[in-house]
């Protein structure tokens, strides 16, 4: 690593989570300034978040975690580690990606063959896509309606009996899909968000199936989450009589709520505050994300932008919790090891069957 500044007295404490960075930073190494393997890093162009929602809050938060991902990343250059991974379980397994036709199921295809995987020629989609055929990665992908999808999938699997389904469709297709992979009996990541929850895993555990089920793919968001977790576990009740606000953005085509948000306040809830998920702003109008957000304008149709802003009863002390997210590939790249990590449960018969991303990173896939 090239030389770089510990900032001795920073102004705004800055913790920058980025799965650009090689290096896993000590309590010691917080603040990092100037350059490091050769890249330079600055504030992140959303210093003063929402504030038009925010008159009465302090301007100058004590405490700001910020967890920044830009898409500047090429998808394959963490393919090597990822290929090498499968290539050493001898676990080079196919794959069949539902809801190719959205930005999101094109990039994991594109990840998943960078890994060295085998991406299967079908995938399902809406009855206005059916018989379209979409080249992704190389690969020509046949779309399918919801006509005679069991027959296909089964007739799928008898070929490829170690394939991962990875679903990436649209909340409204959750629980009919789950059923359906759980009644074929293929293994299935779930990275689409809603539908009803608790019938998703109930329908699982029925089948004794197995799958990897998380609203949210991006590891370093699911690192985050988890130590919001921890926090909230040890120090319950840390944060009574502060107020909460959040605000999350991404793209217009997104229709429910973020679940990945709804988890933080949980957490924000077990530390003692007093929200409602109904309280939670979500900002889809374009305008707003530009001058509001502050979202770049090229990445208006793929975004996550969260900000989770605490105040203490008094006003005078307001901690700032924000991860910002441009593009898909922290979520492609989520996917595919959590396809990998699946197919190593399934090849080793583990008794447990039901997964979530918490699982994956604790087993070293933080690449």
């Amino acid at each position: 690593m090239s030389s770089f500044s510990i900032l001795k007295s920073p102004s705004k404490p800055l913790f920058f989570v980025s799965n650009q960075l090689e290096k896993q930073f000590s309590a010691s190494d917080l603040h990092v300034s100037q350059f490091i393997n050769g890249q330079q890093f600055h504030k992140p162009s959303i210093s003063k978040p929402f504030t038009s929602t925010s008159s009465s809050i302090n301007k100058k938060p004590i405490t700001a975690i910020t967890a920044t991902q830009k898409n500047d990343k090429p998808l394959s250059s963490s393919s090597s580690s990822m290929s090498l991974s499968v290539s050493e379980e001898n676990l080079a397994f196919p794959i069949m990606v539902n809801g190719c036709t959205g930005k999101m199921g094109k990039a994991i295809i594109e990840a998943g063959v960078s890994a060295g995987l085998q991406v299967v020629p079908v995938s399902f989609g809406s009855e206005s896509k059916s018989g379209q055929i979409v080249e992704v990665g190389g690969k020509e992908i046949h779309i399918y309606g919801p006509s005679r999808r069991e027959n296909i999938l089964t007739s799928l699997l008898k070929e490829n009996p170690n394939m991962i389904v990875i679903d990436f469709t649209v909340p409204a297709t959750v629980n009919a899909n789950a059923e359906l992979y759980s009644k074929v009996g293929v293994p299935f990541v779930m990275g689409t968000t809603g539908g009803d929850r608790e019938m998703l895993y109930n329908t699982v555990e029925k089948s004794k199936g197995y799958a990897v089920i998380s609203p949210q793919m991006g590891k370093q968001v699911v690192a985050f989450i988890a130590a919001m977790d921890i926090m909230a576990e040890q120090f319950p009740g840390a944060f009574s009589g502060y107020s909460l606000e959040v605000i999350e953005s991404h793209q217009s085509s997104k229709l429910d709520p973020s679940g990945t948000a709804k988890d933080v306040i949980k957490c924000f809830q077990k530390l003692g505050i007093s929200y409602e998920l109904d309280q939670m702003q979500q900002v889809r109008d374009p305008e707003q994300q530009l001058e509001m957000v502050g979202v770049p304008e090229e990445h208006l149709q793929g975004h996550a932008f969260h900000v989770y802003h605490l105040t203490s009863p008094d006003k005078t002390v307001s901690f700032e919790f924000q991860h910002n997210v441009c593009g898909t590939s922290i979520y492609a790249e989520g996917a595919i090891d959590a396809a990998i990590f699946l197919a190593k449960k399934v090849q080793s018969k583990a008794d447990r069957h039901i997964y979530s991303m918490i699982d994956v990173l604790r087993e070293g896939n933080m690449r």
